[in-house]
């Protein structure tokens, strides 16, 4: 009997430098802990049927893992706390360091009087 079952997720490939998260199928299988963590991808195997990975913040490094446990993590999610936060002085308590520290800096470029270029002449 012919399989006719197809894949949900639409076929993927991924470039070196990109972050991804991973779940690791035999710690998936064997119901260990700690079997998805985010990675970046260090190689692209052959024709790119499989990924070498680094987890992070770090780890032991995933040789030839299989794109299809594999999910792109898109900038924009990890921006939006940024892209949603309000402008104002008092900061959200459930921001991230790093969102904080770029909205004081844009507060303080946007109360700041734009500076002239010297004159020559």
């Amino acid at each position: 009997m012919p399989d006719t079952a197809q894949s949900t997720t639409p076929a993927t490939t991924y470039k070196r430098g990109q972050y991804v998260l991973y779940r690791n199928p035999e710690m998936f299988w064997t119901g260990q802990e700690g079997h998805t963590f985010v990675c970046r991808v260090e190689r692209i195997c052959v024709g790119g049927a499989t990924y070498d990975l680094t987890p992070l913040p770090s780890g032991r490094q995933v040789n030839a893992a299989n794109p299809d446990y594999m999910r792109p993590l898109p900038a924009a999610d990890a921006m939006r706390d940024i892209d949603t936060a309000p402008l104002n002085t008092a900061m959200p308590a459930d921001m991230t360091p790093a969102a904080v520290a770029w909205l004081t800096q844009q507060t303080a470029t946007i109360s700041r009087r734009p500076e002239l270029p010297p004159h020559s002449g």
